[in-house]
């Protein structure tokens, strides 16, 4: 889904809409004229319910057809939303509903339509007909079987297509629903087609909801989410002169209907679609930031609207003031709207103090670029063959990433396999509901083994003894076979190839997959080179081995980050991208030969904590490591050791960024707290920012900074970063 970053037309058109749905239930000018009021309320008031849901539709409904990663997720995290949306509005008017009688002769039937169809109060069947059209929307791009491609940028051509495959059932579905709303009276009385409508009023009240009109629209909102914004003032002179023009048909048409006495209802118009449409393209091309807060209150706007109906009628009838706020159809609306932005900007209010609470920036934080992770697959998938699939490891809370956030973004990307160290991190995957392969490349105690067939896991053959424990365990498991072709480390030893076939016959190991792992694939010299050679050749040769004994090929991964990059002809069904993924390999000389390719996921940083002066001779810190030789102005930072900062940065090693400068730590590095001179920075203060890996104005400092320093790669520095550091996608 796109960052609601020039999204300000339709946040702002939101609250419009929301007084329009007002207007609707209070009818503005009735008052003044019947016509005027039908062209306000019956007209041009019927383009927001579209509009909310073609809104839906460009920031839900799109995803759907995009990448398979993340649609039944977002599926789900949607209907959740609305259920609990609906659920709040439900309770807010179960008394009034109660006090009017409208439960009187509740039965199974009523209740199925009432929650399914028509909304237990009048204004509420939006919601399930979201949750209904946004279901079929769903289902529909399931069945829809379009090419599978690697990147959601490959796939725009592809899901336009299907896209255009769903709107020609919706516009059918539509069409069913025009003849049962503003063109039933087309429908002659006693005919087959007539008394299937009246059967279907059964079931439903009415034909504008979740199965008849919202399923076009919001399948239009994704169709026009997918092309680009476009500022351009021409384009928004041809957009705004087609809405002008499809309003005016729009009317013409209700009116005509109107006058020939053939609405059931006044809901769906031929002209609403191509009208929905103009409107959304004008909007789109306001440029603006986004505005969450706009989206709330308009929300709840439309909910409450009903309910401030009823305070100012009985407010009226309480001030004797009646024939002012209620029988003036214009002053009515206006003291409804009037109070409704109250109530909905109130609780819009409470809504975003309450979650200051789950404020993540407070202390010291990691953010994650979503955009850089994006641009490092996309390098990563072209420097492969394209056969071979990425298996991302997400080991060690993914280098300090966030393995839950990472595997989120990757299968919204199309990844569909993951790699883990140990059962544990596998299990995690699974229980916040991760898909697709996990391969757990470590070693997972026999005690375990039924975790491995609950969580649908796959677990690495680590030698021949360990396979054979693996097939004592009686349970069908899913395994890759790890050989060992000079690393020494894990995997059976490649001249065993008897014993590798033997693990291939197992009766109870299904196996996927086998593998090596290259141990000096980061170097392009001749040493490294040479043995690299061996190791590849003996792998070939245990798989050609098994293929002439008749195991079959399973799937086959050599790869990992470097091999990628210097290997990239060993690219075979899988390639194990680790610390690549993240933007930066084990070394600044490394890194730094990339830099054009891959981008830094990973910005660590934290709040200046207290700023303070000191004075020549005075000391810093733990340890008596530093005397000020001079009056100085120093800075705690709230994040130290335990959050995984290096120790070994202490005594003026290591540096921080604040407002562009680069500042020096003082002293040595603490469990909770850095210090770090100021003395430089004008204006610094507590609850500041400071940045320990990422840029700050024009300077940066890398996590390969951070590795030189103190003697180690990048993949220490990063998998080390703490769990009590929040980490927030960007």
């Amino acid at each position: 889904m796109d960052k609601r970053q020039n999204y300000g037309g339709l946040d702002r058109f939101r609250i419009i809409a929301a007084f329009m749905v007002a207007a609707i239930h209070t009818s503005p000018l009735l008052s003044y004229s019947a016509d005027a009021d039908f062209l306000l309320t019956r007209v041009l008031c019927r383009v927001a319910v579209p509009f909310f849901f073609m809104v839906t539709g460009q920031f839900v409904v799109r995803d759907f057809f995009t990448c398979e990663g993340k649609a039944l997720e977002k599926f789900w995290k949607y209907c959740k939303k609305m259920a609990v949306l609906y659920g709040a509005a439900i309770l807010i008017y179960l008394p009034v509903g109660i006090y009017a009688g409208h439960y009187k002769e509740l039965n199974a039937g009523l209740v199925f339509r009432m929650l399914l169809f028509d909304g237990t109060f009048y204004h509420l069947w939006y919601f399930p007909a979201c949750m209904m059209g946004v279901a079929l929307t769903y289902l529909m791009s399931r069945l829809i079987k379009g090419k599978r491609l690697k990147t959601c940028a490959e796939n725009s051509a592809e899901m336009e297509k299907n896209i255009g495959f769903a709107l020609t059932v919706s516009g059918f579905l539509y069409v069913i629903g025009l003849l049962g709303d503003s063109y039933f009276g087309f429908l002659k009385e006693g005919t087959l087609v007539y008394n299937v409508y009246m059967q279907g009023f059964r079931i439903f009240s009415y034909t504008r909801n979740g199965l008849f009109m919202a399923p076009v629209f919001l399948l239009l909102g994704a169709e026009i989410g997918n092309r680009k914004s476009n500022f351009d003032p021409l384009k928004r002179q041809i957009n705004c002169a087609g809405l002008m023009v499809s309003l005016l048909l729009m009317a013409v048409e209700a009116f005509t209907l109107r006058n020939f006495g053939m609405q059931r209802h006044d809901s769906m118009y031929i002209m609403l679609i191509p009208t929905s449409i103009f409107l959304v393209k004008t909007l789109l091309t306001l440029e603006g930031p986004s505005s969450k807060i706009l989206r709330n209150i308009s929300l709840w706007i439309y909910v409450l609207h009903p309910a401030m109906i009823i305070v100012v009628r009985a407010t009226a009838k309480i001030l004797h003031l009646t024939g002012i706020l209620v029988n003036n159809s214009l002053a009515h609306y206006f003291a409804v709207v009037f109070l409704s932005v109250l109530a909905a900007a109130g609780i819009s209010k409470l809504m975003e103090s309450s979650k200051k609470e789950n404020f993540k920036c407070g202390r010291a934080w990691i953010e994650i670029s979503k955009r850089a992770l994006r641009q490092n697959v996309t390098a990563l998938r072209k420097r492969i063959p394209d056969e071979c699939r990425l298996m991302p490891a997400l080991k060690a809370n993914a280098y300090g990433h966030g393995a839950l956030l990472i595997a989120r973004e990757l299968a919204d990307m199309g990844v569909d396999a993951f790699c883990v160290a140990s059962l544990e991190e596998g299990i995690q995957l699974r229980r916040q509901g991760i898909k697709g392969e996990i391969l757990i490349l470590g070693y997972t105690h026999p005690e375990l083994f039924p975790l491995l067939r609950r969580y649908h896991l796959t677990q690495t053959v680590v030698d021949f003894p360990y396979a054979v424990l693996l097939n004592r365990y009686g349970r069908k498991i899913h395994v890759h076979i790890g050989v060992d072709t000079g690393m020494h480390r894990l995997g059976e030893r490649c001249e065993n190839v008897d014993r590798i076939y033997s693990i291939c016959q197992m009766k109870n190991l299904i196996v996927d997959g086998i593998f090596t792992h290259l141990c000096a694939d980061d170097k392009l010299e001749k040493p490294e080179m040479d043995y690299t050679d061996l190791q590849v050749n003996a792998f070939y040769k245990v798989v050609e081995t098994l293929e002439k004994k008749g195991c079959g090929r399973p799937e086959i991964h050599l790869q990992s980050s470097y091999g990628v990059f210097n290997y990239p002809e060993l690219g075979e069904d899988y390639a194990r991208t680790g610390i690549a993924l993240y933007g930066v390999l084990s070394t600044k000389e490394d890194t730094e030969k990339c830099k054009d390719i891959l981008k830094p996921v990973l910005s660590l940083k934290a709040r200046v904590a207290s700023v303070r002066n000191i004075y020549a001779g005075e000391n810093v810190g733990y340890g008596l490591k530093f005397k000020a030789e001079r009056d100085m102005k120093i800075a705690a930072l709230a994040i130290g050791y335990a959050d995984g900062l290096p120790r070994g940065l202490s005594g003026g090693r290591g540096t921080a960024l604040i407002e562009g400068h680069r500042v020096s730590v003082v002293g040595r590095i603490c469990m909770d707290q850095t210090i770090v001179d100021v003395s430089d920075i004008p204006g610094v203060k507590a609850g500041d920012v400071a940045v320990l890996i990422g840029k700050s104005g024009d300077e940066e400092i890398s996590a390969c900074d951070l590795a030189k320093e103190t003697g180690t790669i990048t993949n220490e520095i990063l998998s080390r970063l703490g769990t009590r550091l929040e980490r927030i996608v960007v």
